[in-house]
C-alpha cells in the first residue's frame, strides 16, 4: 500500500540576528571588504587606459587658449607634479572601444590636486577627489553615431580642496608638496549597480539610525537583507526585483504632521583662505560648471550661490560658463543670494563698509540678473553685529540665514528660527539650519539630526538643509540628489523636498506668529582672536575706509562747486570693491595663509596710493588751537623717581619711568581716574595657545598666564617740553625678543592723551594687551559698533557673560558711572575687554597657523585715554574718536591759498553724525548724504548746507527714493527725525554752479 506523500513543509522564516543582518548588508556594499564578490565590486565594468597622455607645467594660472599652444611632453599615471601652487595642463587623447556600444562610459581621473576638464575649448567638469567628483560622463549610452575618439584637456591645480597644509588642514602650506596622478582611464559605469547601492545605503542607515525601538528600523533592515538574498551580483536580471523591494519601503508615505526639510544645493567657497584669491577664481569655475552639469540631468535641482565678487570673477574669466549660469538664473534654479559683494566679516567692517557690501552686491545682481536678493546669506562668519538688521532692511532684505553660532564653545544658542532685532529696533526673520552645517551630503543621519536639533518645535515645522561640499568648493553631487529622491516622502523620515530659500522663508513667515525675538548682537563664543590677528590687515582696512571716505567727500564737494570737475566714479568703484573683497571673513579677521596676507596688503597699498594728502584739506578732525592756548600746555621736568607730569588746561597726567599712568584727572577736578597703587597704560603679555584654531581663537585660560611687562630698555624722557604739544617717550622689552617704543603725547586743549606706539614683534604664541585700571564702577561697559554702540557686562555672573571675556569694538570703548567716566580710543584696533574696573585693548597676537609669519615685524598704532565728566555722549567721546581716526590733512602754503571760512554741511544736534557724502550711483547731478543717531536718543536735527540743493528726498541704502520721502527745504535747513541709532540717507539733487572750484579741489585728481 502506497503511503500518501507528506504535505509540503511551510517555508520557514529565517531568524535574523540584528547585528549579523546589519553587518551582512554593510559588507555587501563595502568599498573595502569582499569587493571580489559583493555589489560594490560590480560598480565599474571594463576599463581602458587613455590612448595618449601628455602635459606641461607652469607657475602661472593661464587661460585655456594660452595653455593649448604650449609644448606638451609625455606623462603617465603614477607621475607626481608640483610644487604647491603650480599648474599642470594635461592633454588626454581617448579612444572608446567599439565593443562598449550601448554602455555608459565615464572618463575617470583621480589625483590629489583639483582638476578641471576642458572639452571643445569650454570647461565642462570639475574633478576633485576630496569632493567625490572623479569622473566625467562621456555618454550615458554609447551610440555608433557618437564620437569614439576625442581629445580632452585637464587643468590640474597643485593644491587640494583645502590648500596644501603641511601635516594638518590649517597648517601653513607645504611649499614643496607633490601631487600624484593615480588614475586616467575610460570605464564602463554600471548604472543599475549604482542605483541598488544607493537603495541599500539608505535602508542600512534607516536600520541603524532609527533605533531598535522603532518598527521602521526593522522593516528597513529586513528589506535590505531580503534584497541581498534576491540579488545575484553576477546576474543583472536579478536587480529589478531587488529594487522593487526597496521601492516598496520608500513609497510608504509620511503623515501630514511630519517635519519638512527644504533642501537647497550649495557650495560655500571662501573667497580666500588656505589658498590665494587667484585660486578661488578657478574653484568657482570648477564648482559651478559641475552644478550646471547636474542641472542638465536633474531638472529639480536648485542651487543657492552668494558673493557678487565670485560671479564677477566667473563673468570675466569664464564667459561661456557664465552665459549658462545666467540662463539657469533666469529659470529660477541657480539662485543668487546674500546681496553682498563678498561674505564679509560681521564684526569689523565699518557701518559704511557694510552699506557698500550691500550696495555693490545688490546693484551687481540687479544689473546682471534683473533681481536683487531678498535674504542675507552669511553662514560662516564669526559673529554678527547688532546693527545688521537695520542695514539689511535698508537694502531690501528682511530675511537672514546663518549657522555659525552652532560653533559656540560655551552656550548653546536657544533658537533656530526667530526674529532678530537690532539696536535700532529693526527686525529680520532669521533661520539657522538645525543640522548646524552648510555642507550636508543628503544622508539619513543628517535628516534625523535636523529634526532632532530643531529648537523651535511647535513654532515652525520647516527648516533648511544646505547640501554640497563647501569651504574649498566642490558643491553638490549626483549621489546627494539620489539619496534625497528616495527620502522625499518616506515614512519614518522627515519629508524632504528640493526647494529654494524664498520658498522656505515664505513658509516660515506664515508660521511666524509664535516665534521668539533675540535682541542685540549674535555673538560667536569662539574665534575671538580674529579681532586682533594680522594687525597690518586691520590697520590697512581702517586706513582705507578713511581714505575712501575722504576722497568721496572731497570729490562730491568739488563736483558741487565746479561744473568741470570729473567725479572719479569708476576708480572709486574699483577701490571700494578691493576694500570690500579684503573684508571677506577669512581675510580681514586674519585667518588666512601668508599669500593672502600679501595680496591684501598689496591691495591696501594701491588704495593708499590714490590719496593726495599734499593737495587736499578736509575741515574738522582735530581741535582748533589759538595762540592763547599754547600757554596752557606744560610738561614738568623729570622728577627724582623718573616721573613726568603733563597738563594742558583740560587734563593732567603723571607718568612713571615706564610710561605708566599713576594719575589721570580733569583739571579743576579732584576726581582721579587711576586707583591708588595701580598703573594705567600697563602692558601685559599672555600665553596664547588655543585648542586648535590658532589664528582664530583666544581661550579663556590665557587670562591665567598674565605677565606684566616691566623690563625697561629706556626710561621715560621728555621729547617735547610744551607749547602746542608736549610728549615723553620710553622703551620696553617684551618677552624674549620684542621691543616696544612709545611716545605719550598731550596736545594743547585736547581732551585725551595719545599713545603713539611702535613695536618690533618677534614672539610666538603670545598675546600683548594694554590695560587701564580705572577708579570707575559700572556693571556695563559701552563699545562702539557700526553706526552706534552697545553695552556688554563687566562681570561674569553667567556663562553668557564670561564667554565674552574678549570682545570687539571699533573706534572707542567707555566705562562710566553717573557723572564721570573714562574712554579708550584707537586708530586701528578691534579686540578689547572690560572686566570689573579694567579696560583692556588687545594689541598683537603671534599665531603660527595658517600663516607662520603672522604679525611678525614692525607695527605702529595709536590709542588714547579720555577722562570725562558726565556721560560719554555729552563729553564728546564719539567726536573725539572720529578726530583721532580722521586727522586734518594740511595743505602746503605754496599750493593753495587759504580760503574764507566755508562750511558745506552742519548738523544742529551733537547726537547726529554726518557719516558719508558721495555722488549718487544713478544720478551724476545728485549726491547722497548719510547720517545716523549716535547717542541712543530720539531727536530732531536740522541739516544745513551751503550747496545749491534744489530737492531733498529720503532714500534707502540702495539709494532708491522712499515713498513719501520728499523733504521740504526750509530756512533752517532740512528737518530730520531720528530714533535711537537710526540711519538716514538723503538724496540731494543739485543745481550745477559754474564757478571756480575751491582751492582744495582745484588740484585734486584720483
Amino acid at each position: 500500500m502506497r503511503r500518501a506523500a507528506p504535505p509540503p513543509q511551510p517555508k520557514m522564516a529565517a531568524l535574523k540576528h540584528r547585528r549579523t543582518a546589519l553587518e551582512r548588508v554593510e559588507k555587501f556594499i563595502s568599498e573595502v571588504y569582499f569587493t571580489d564578490c559583493n555589489l560594490r565590486g560590480r560598480l565599474f565594468g571594463d576599463r581602458c587606459p587613455a590612448a595618449s597622455l601628455s602635459c606641461f607645467q607652469t607657475p602661472r594660472r593661464i587661460p585655456y587658449d594660452e595653455a593649448v599652444r604650449q609644448e606638451f611632453t609625455p606623462a603617465k599615471v603614477g607621475d607626481s607634479f608640483g610644487p604647491t601652487w603650480e599648474t599642470c595642463w594635461f592633454k588626454v587623447e581617448l579612444s572608446i572601444p567599439p565593443t562598449w556600444a550601448g554602455r555608459e562610459v565615464h572618463f575617470v581621473w583621480e589625483s590629489d590636486g583639483e582638476g578641471m576638464v576642458w572639452r571643445d575649448a569650454q570647461p565642462v567638469q570639475g574633478l576633485t577627489k576630496e569632493g567625490e567628483k572623479t569622473s566625467y560622463i562621456l555618454t550615458s549610452s554609447l551610440k555608433e553615431t557618437e564620437p569614439h575618439s576625442m581629445t580632452l584637456y585637464v587643468e590640474l591645480a597643485c593644491n587640494g580642496l583645502f590648500g596644501a597644509g603641511k601635516g594638518s588642514m590649517i597648517a601653513p602650506p607645504d611649499p614643496d608638496r607633490r601631487f600624484t596622478l593615480t588614475k586616467a582611464e575610460l570605464v564602463i559605469f554600471n548604472r543599475d549597480v549604482y542605483e541598488l547601492l544607493v537603495d541599500l545605503e539608505i535602508l542600512l542607515d534607516m536600520a541603524q539610525l532609527l533605533g531598535e525601538e522603532n518598527q521602521r528600523s526593522f522593516q528597513a533592515l529586513y528589506t535590505a537583507n531580503q534584497m541581498v538574498n534576491v540579488c545575484d551580483v553576477s546576474d543583472p536580471s536579478t536587480f529589478p526585483a531587488a529594487r522593487d523591494l526597496a521601492a516598496a519601503i520608500f513609497s510608504q508615505r509620511n503623515g501630514e504632521s511630519q517635519h519638512t526639510i527644504h533642501a537647497v544645493g550649495h557650495c560655500h567657497i571662501d573667497s580666500a583662505w588656505l589658498w590665494p584669491y587667484e585660486e578661488t577664481i578657478r574653484k568657482c569655475a570648477r564648482s559651478w560648471v559641475t552644478v550646471v552639469r547636474l542641472m542638465e540631468c536633474n531638472p529639480e535641482l536648485t542651487f543657492a550661490c552668494s558673493q557678487a565678487q565670485q560671479f564677477e570673477w566667473v563673468r570675466s574669466w569664464y564667459p561661456g560658463l557664465y552665459a549658462q549660469i545666467q540662463d539657469f538664473v533666469a529659470k529660477g534654479r541657480f539662485i543668487p543670494v546674500g546681496g553682498t559683494w563678498v561674505e564679509m566679516d560681521g564684526n569689523l567692517p565699518s557701518g559704511e563698509s557694510m552699506v557698500r557690501q550691500f550696495l555693490q552686491g545688490q546693484r551687481f545682481f540687479q544689473e546682471q540678473f534683473g533681481q536683487i536678493c531678498s535674504e542675507f546669506w552669511l553662514p560662516d562668519t564669526f559673529g554678527y553685529s547688532a546693527q545688521l538688521p537695520q542695514l539689511m532692511r535698508g537694502c531690501g532684505i528682511r530675511r537672514f540665514l546663518t549657522q555659525k553660532l552652532s560653533w559656540n564653545l560655551v552656550n548653546t544658542f536657544p533658537h533656530h528660527t526667530f526674529f532678530w532685532e537690532g539696536i535700532d529696533g529693526s527686525r529680520v526673520l532669521t533661520h539657522f539650519p538645525p543640522g548646524n552645517s552648510y555642507e550636508m551630503h543628503g544622508r539619513v543621519e543628517e535628516m534625523l539630526k535636523t529634526v532632532k536639533n530643531n529648537k523651535d518645535k511647535g513654532r515652525v515645522n520647516h527648516s533648511a538643509f544646505l547640501f554640497g561640499f563647501g569651504d574649498g568648493g566642490g558643491g553638490p553631487t549626483q549621489k546627494m540628489l539620489d539619496r534625497m529622491k528616495r527620502m522625499s516622502d518616506t515614512d519614518g523620515l522627515p519629508r524632504v523636498q528640493i526647494s529654494t530659500p524664498d520658498r522656505l522663508f515664505s513658509v516660515l513667515e506664515k508660521e511666524s506668529s509664535q516665534l521668539c525675538t533675540w535682541v542685540g548682537e549674535l555673538f560667536l563664543e569662539l574665534h575671538n582672536g580674529t579681532y586682533t590677528t594680522q594687525a597690518q590687515i586691520k590697520k590697512g582696512n581702517r586706513e582705507c575706509e578713511r581714505i575712501l571716505h575722504d576722497v568721496e567727500v572731497l570729490s562730491a564737494l568739488a563736483l558741487a562747486r565746479s561744473s568741470t570737475f570729473q567725479y572719479p566714479t569708476s576708480e572709486l568703484q574699483r577701490l571700494w570693491r578691493l576694500l570690500l573683497l579684503n573684508q571677506f571673513h577669512d581675510v580681514l579677521p586674519g585667518s588666512c595663509i601668508q599669500l593672502v596676507v600679501e595680496d591684501a596688503l598689496r591691495y591696501y597699498a594701491g588704495e593708499q596710493g590714490v590719496w593726495m594728502g599734499e593737495h587736499w584739506v578736509l575741515a574738522g578732525g582735530a581741535p582748533e588751537v589759538s595762540t592763547l592756548d599754547c600757554q596752557a600746555l606744560w610738561v614738568r621736568p623729570v622728577q627724582e623717581d623718573g616721573s613726568i607730569t603733563m597738563e594742558n588746561g583740560v587734563i593732567a597726567v603723571c607718568l612713571d619711568s615706564m610710561g605708566r599712568l599713576t594719575s589721570l584727572h580733569l583739571v579743576g577736578s579732584e576726581r582721579e581716574s587711576v586707583p591708588e597703587g595701580c598703573y594705567a597704560n600697563q602692558f601685559a603679555l599672555f600665553d596664547d595657545v588655543p585648542l586648535y584654531w590658532d589664528a582664530w581663537d583666544v581661550m579663556d585660560y590665557h587670562l591665567e598666564t598674565r605677565k606684566p611687562v616691566t623690563t625697561l630698555l629706556k626710561p621715560l624722557e621728555i621729547s617735547l617740553a610744551g607749547g602746542l604739544r608736549g610728549s615723553a617717550s620710553f622703551s620696553l622689552q617684551i618677552g624674549k625678543s620684542s621691543t616696544l617704543t612709545q611716545e605719550i603725547i598731550l596736545d594743547a586743549t585736547c581732551p585725551y592723551l595719545r599713545f603713539l606706539t611702535q613695536v618690533e614683534w618677534k614672539e610666538a604664541h603670545k598675546f600683548l594687551k594694554v590695560e587701564f585700571p580705572l577708579l570707575v564702577r559700572s556693571t556695563n561697559a559701552t563699545y562702539e559698533i557700526q553706526f552706534g554702540h552697545l553695552q556688554r557686562p563687566t562681570h561674569w555672573n553667567t556663562s553668557w557673560d564670561w564667554a565674552r571675556f574678549e570682545v570687539w569694538a571699533h573706534k572707542w570703548l567707555d566705562l562710566s558711572e553717573h557723572g564721570f567716566g573714562v574712554a579708550l580710543l584707537n586708530d586701528c584696533k578691534y579686540g578689547a575687554s572690560a572686566h570689573r574696573n579694567v579696560l583692556s585693548l588687545s594689541l598683537l597676537r603671534a599665531p603660527k597657523s595658517p600663516d607662520a609669519t603672522a604679525d611678525m615685524g614692525h607695527h605702529q598704532f595709536t590709542y588714547a585715554v579720555m577722562p570725562h565728566r558726565g556721560s560719554f555722549q555729552d563729553a564728546g567721546v564719539i567726536q573725539c574718536a572720529y578726530n583721532l581716526n580722521f586727522p586734518l590733512h594740511p595743505v602746503p602754503a605754496s599750493s593753495a591759498q587759504c580760503p574764507e571760512a566755508w562750511s558745506s554741511f552742519s548738523v544742529s544736534s551733537p547726537a547726529v553724525v554726518l557719516e558719508t557724502v558721495k555722488q549718487a550711483e544713478d544720478s551724476p547731478g545728485a549726491m547722497v548724504v548719510r547720517l545716523y543717531e549716535a547717542h541712543g536718543s530720539t531727536v530732531v536735527a536740522w541739516l544745513r548746507t551751503s550747496l545749491p540743493v534744489q530737492e531733498a528726498t529720503l532714500c534707502d541704502l540702495l539709494e532708491r527714493p522712499v515713498a513719501g520721502g520728499c523733504l521740504p527745504l526750509e530756512q533752517r535747513g532740512i528737518r530730520l527725525s531720528f530714533t535711537p541709532f537710526r540711519v538716514l540717507s538723503l538724496l540731494l539733487v543739485l543745481r550745477r554752479m559754474v564757478t571756480q572750484p575751491p582751492p582744495w579741489a582745484a588740484s585734486s585728481s584720483v
